[in-house]
């Protein structure tokens, strides 16, 4: 356990190091903005620094900022700690200075652009071993150099605790890009089965989000080792995250085709926004700071049309504005911190990257709600095809349908080379049942008739209602003594079934003609003309019989 209390000295706090075990995360330590950012150390020595918490933001008006730390080890051996800086990735430059007995005892210069100087960099963090004199004060004096936006935060451990502070450090952070990357990949996989837009928007979204977390949060320097000015180009993914998150509110609310009013608003901040990201590739330090005032007016304006939507009762409206919301109220907090005007706390400092998981996770449940009604819209209108192909009494194929389908059935059969046949069944003597047991008799016949040929014909024949009381069987790969087998198989089940009707039991048989298509011309109506002169030649040879055609 790490022992120490703020003492005074010349009115400035000093931490009191009484033992080994050094922890030093909570503290007050000073502060002086060098606004000039020229000053030598030693006129910074003699500035007056002001108390603050060990981790603070100043915006972007502090871009060279000193801290100074009071140490006074009062044990009898000197002690080694370690000074960590975690948010170091972010800095243009850390540099670190140690007096005792108001002498310069050690000065170390950590340029990010400069490899030569990284050997303090571990994982994204600024990592300084400092040997504390026995029974001696140290003060460290800690220049930070910032890019942009100026906050940071100091902790001073023992070698054991500096380990343990570097494992897991972006385990979080680590996390949240894992979650964000598993709806990249999904919604890629959904834009490239469906070639919906909204998903490619969304997917795009997720990457510059996540991209951006990763980035900022010290994951990237983590695993890569990347920091200093080649990285700041990369924080244009900030811009253009907003960017097709408005190119998917366009698509999902269909505000060009039904909104013009709100379609115009969003259109014009995403053109602010694609210029800023444009004049970020030439100038990005000063694009980050108008970033945040365009994201302001970004964030007004997708609320307003969201609430717009949800007073036209748009059903997805209130799921995107619980995710825009929840965007909009953390990054507000990381708004107010990056300008110096929070304090320094986890939510503050990570409120963009909180935003982005939360409302990434909300859009998901749009995305899932508009693939449900996709597959609603595709499953009724498969319905209504099967309703227009098929005939509502026998659910056979109708007359159209079997027109269709025995084209595309002869289109292959033609290619393979294979011999295709075709039968037209015919009930006999049909009026006769319809005037002796009424209509609704009848129809059970054709019903019944119906039954028996669907299921004694085989799972590659196509059979079809062709009208009245009359049917028609496409048999590919079948030449015509195989069909007329199966044509006499089917009438002589039916010479035997006996379809019981209330009171009433009826026995009914078929007649059918059977021909063989043209292997050359493979021409479905020749065939079925000759078929049907097939079946007229039954009727006349007395009917319950299969007649093949040219015999």
């Amino acid at each position: 356990m790490s022992l120490y209390s703020p003492a005074t000295f010349a009115a400035f706090p000093t931490q009191i190091i009484e033992n080994e075990d050094v922890q030093l995360e909570q503290f007050e330590m000073g502060y002086f903005i060098d606004k000039s950012q020229t000053m030598s150390f030693e006129s910074i020595k003699q500035q007056e620094f002001k108390l603050t918490p060990n981790a603070l933001s100043l915006g972007t008006e502090a871009k060279t900022t000193w801290s100074k730390i009071a140490l006074h080890n009062t044990t009898k051996s000197a002690l080694k700690i370690y000074l960590h800086h975690p948010y170091a990735y972010h800095n243009r430059a850390v540099e670190l200075y140690e007096v005792v007995d108001d002498q310069l005892l050690n000065h170390r210069v950590l340029n990010m652009d400069d490899k030569d100087t990284q050997q303090w960099m571990y994982r994204g963090s600024a990592v300084f071993e400092i040997t504390l004199s026995p029974d001696k004060q140290t003060t460290l004096f800690v220049k930070g150099v910032a890019f942009s936006h100026q906050w940071f935060a100091l902790n001073l451990y023992s070698e054991e605790n500096s380990k343990r502070a570097l494992l897991g450090q972006y385990t979080n952070i680590a996390l949240a890009v894992g979650m964000i990357l598993a709806l990249i990949i999904y919604n890629f996989l959904l834009f490239f089965s469906s070639r919906l837009r909204e998903h490619f928007y969304y997917a795009c979204y997720l990457v510059a989000g996540g991209f951006w977390i990763a980035l900022s949060y010290g994951l990237l320097a983590d695993l890569f080792n990347v920091y200093g000015s080649i990285t700041l180009k990369w924080h244009l993914s900030l811009v253009a995250m907003p960017i097709f998150l408005l190119l998917f509110m366009i698509n999902i609310f269909e505000t060009q085709k039904k909104y013009p009013i709100e379609h115009w608003a969003l259109l014009s901040i995403l053109t602010l926004l694609i210029v800023d990201f444009i004049y970020g590739l030439f100038d990005i330090v000063t694009a980050l700071q108008y970033s945040s005032t365009l994201a302001a007016i970004m964030m007004a304006v997708s609320l307003c049309v969201t609430f717009s939507m949800l007073i036209r009762k748009q059903p997805i409206a209130p799921f995107f504005l619980l995710g825009h919301g929840l965007f909009v109220f953390f990054s507000a907090l990381a708004v107010f911190f990056y300008k110096g005007k929070a304090e320094f706390s986890y939510i503050n400092s990570h409120g963009v990257g909180i935003g982005i998981l939360l409302e990434a996770l909300v859009l998901s449940l749009i995305v899932a709600y508009r693939i449900r009604i996709l597959e609603n819209l595709k499953a009724t209108q498969a319905d209504l095809q099967v309703l227009a192909s098929t005939d509502p009494l026998t659910q056979l194929f109708n007359r159209r349908h079997f027109s269709h389908a025995a084209n595309q059935l002869l289109k292959q059969a033609r290619i393979a080379q294979q011999p295709s046949s075709v039968a037209i069944i015919d009930i006999d003597l049909f009026k006769k049942i319809n005037d002796t047991y009424g209509h609704a008799s009848g129809d059970e016949s054709i019903k019944h008739a119906a039954n028996m040929i669907k299921g004694l014909s085989r799972h590659q024949d196509l059979v079809a209602r062709y009208g009245g009381e009359e049917f028609i069987i496409l048999m590919p790969n079948t030449v015509a003594n195989d069909a007329y087998k199966l044509t006499e198989r089917i009438r002589i089940a039916l010479e035997s079934a006996t379809l019981a009707n209330n009171k009433n039991h009826l026995n009914f048989t078929i007649s059918a003609g059977v021909a063989e298509i043209d292997s050359q011309t493979f021409n479905l109506k020749e065939a079925m003309d000759s078929a049907d002169k097939a079946l007229y030649k039954a009727k006349n040879n007395g009917r319950n019989q299969s007649q093949l055609a040219g015999e």
